[in-house]
């Protein structure tokens, strides 16, 4: 097999022998490969893996309970926990969101996070004008943000 100098090299290899599509289950086969940049990526320790998957699990299970929230003629469905980019780390975890809706420096704080998200995917779908609207509203809320500190 080729040397390649990168995992970047590698995902286009994989891809370009397979119509250009990539799959996690493939680039894990390929990986398993120990003279691959990728293999060095992934724990190859069943134990160790094992225990990381089911932290992984975890996160999900926090990050889907939901709640309704509202009144009897307006009631939408919202997260129960939220992580904040502090709070990423292993020691740290998720905070309830009325507690961080509660407290001005936490919903500052989850605002902005929320607005680098909504640029970031204002940002890659730009070239699709059915979104205009959206992409202007989302410019006008992150500008009053702006003026308001």
């Amino acid at each position: 097999m080729k040397k390649f100098n990168s995992v970047k090299e590698e995902l286009l290899f994989i891809g370009s022998k397979h119509d250009n599509f990539v799959s996690p289950h493939i680039v894990v086969e390929f990986a398993k490969n120990p003279d691959t940049c990728l293999h060095s990526k992934f724990e190859w320790n069943d134990t160790k893996a094992g225990h990381e998957y089911r932290i992984y699990q975890a996160r999900k299970i926090i990050s889907l309970e939901l709640q309704v929230v509202g009144n009897e003629k307006k009631q939408v469905l919202t997260r129960i926990f939220v992580s904040l980019q502090d709070d990423r780390s292993p020691e740290k975890g998720y905070r309830l969101v009325t507690d961080v809706l509660a407290d001005e420096n936490l919903r500052n704080q989850f605002l902005d996070e929320a607005l680098v998200e909504l640029i970031r995917i204002k940002n890659k779908y730009k070239s699709l004008i059915e979104l205009v609207n959206i992409f202007k509203a989302i410019d006008k809320v992150n500008e009053k943000t702006e003026q308001g500190r």
